[in-house]
């Protein structure tokens, strides 16, 4: 995890032996995996799995960063380590204007806002994370703000085995007027339901929960860390297809494409297609009945008879070219199996919309780029 790279992880091994691995440690420049938040359904359940008083910061609706500076040099990787620097160079400046460092390596969100201080939506901000040419004028109409929440490394030390608090406190001293992401630290449920508003009122995500004493585990993803939603009500949708799984699930069919039913033509649209949710007995069960209703096969995916609805959550709807609906669910998750309710009485494309266009109300106007 702290390498990034399975193949220099071999080459260490073979050639100094596990001593030699046992010795790595960060370089600045290479990206560490990041550490992970698992989900608590509320508040009362993150307070209660830290035992009691624990920091709850803002889910900021933005895209993770970790940030690498050495004398005054700055590079930024995504959450997924890729090399993002080129397209943001504002937060580049940022950096080099306020971090007092000689080397660090720290944490951050990016979140780029509109005219009246709403994040826009995460799609459009992934355009700059893509962009390389044009970026300045790209960055006058998607600008971007930096919030700061975490320390990994400062001035040749490791801080990842110190407690959170203290690398937060760390932190404070060297970013300048960089913010860090809003944070209370209590016990309270009701203040930290108060917070959880707030944090949604401003048109964030939710809440991370952090345990007052945890380490930072690159590349894993516990209960020292968990993030906390507000749910969008569910939708019951029809599963038109599915594809044969790998691995473990090898031989079922446990990738379902979701559908929602076209009142004026009768038609099933799909919104996108989840593998999560089912227990292992549900998909097995549940590869019985699709092969049962099926059409056609197309290499690993089976077009089905559209009638076993299904309930899903899922953490937001986007726009989506690449289904005739135009939409499609971000994060999807079925949560059960709706034997009780016939293709029928699905959710509409209708409803889907309305609640598309809903979730904007606090969301920033995205620039028409």
């Amino acid at each position: 995890m702290v390498l990034g790279d399975i193949g220099e992880v071999a080459a260490v091994l073979k050639t100094y032996g596990l001593e030699g691995l046992e010795k790595t440690g960060f370089s600045v420049f290479r990206p560490v995996k990041l550490m992970l938040a698992q989900t608590a359904q509320t508040v009362a359940e993150a307070l209660a799995e830290h035992g009691g008083k624990t920091a709850l910061e803002y889910k900021y609706d933005g895209a993770r960063v970790q940030i690498h500076e050495q004398n005054r040099d700055v590079q930024i990787f995504s959450r997924r380590l890729s090399n993002v620097t080129e397209s943001l160079p504002e937060v580049v400046e940022i950096v080099k204007s306020n971090v007092k460092a000689n080397s660090a390596i720290v944490e951050g969100e990016v979140v780029a806002l509109d005219s009246a201080g709403f994040p826009i939506a995460f799609q459009h901000l992934m355009r700059r994370f893509k962009r390389t040419r044009n970026v300045s004028s790209m960055a006058q109409k998607i600008p971007l703000t930096l919030h700061l929440f975490d320390i990994l490394y400062l001035n040749g030390e490791s801080l990842i085995t110190h407690p959170y608090t203290e690398r937060r406190q760390i932190l404070t001293h060297i970013v300048g007027e960089i913010p860090l992401s809003k944070q209370i630290i209590t016990e309270k449920i009701e203040e930290a339901k108060e917070f959880l508003k707030e944090a949604t009122a401003a048109g964030h995500e939710g809440l991370l929960a952090k345990k007052l004493d945890s380490p930072y585990t690159p590349g894993r993803r516990g209960k020292k860390w968990l993030k906390i939603k507000t749910v969008l009500e569910t939708l019951d949708l029809v599963i038109t297809a599915a594809e044969y799984g790998y691995g473990r699930r090898k031989g079922w069919l446990s990738d379902y494409y979701l559908a929602a039913r076209d009142p004026q033509t009768g038609e099933f649209l799909e919104l996108g297609k989840t593998f999560k949710g089912l227990t292992d007995a549900e998909i097995i069960e549940m590869t019985k009945h699709l092969k049962a209703s099926a059409i056609e096969q197309e290499g690993h995916r089976v077009i089905v008879i559209p009638k076993i609805v299904v309930e899903v959550t899922y953490n937001e709807i986007q726009k989506s070219p690449r289904y005739k609906s135009q939409m499609a669910l971000r994060f999807a998750r079925i949560t059960r199996i709706r034997d009780d309710k016939t293709p029928d009485e699905a959710d509409t494309v209708g409803k889907v919309k309305e609640i598309y266009e809903r979730q904007f109300l606090l969301k920033g106007k995205s620039p028409e780029i």
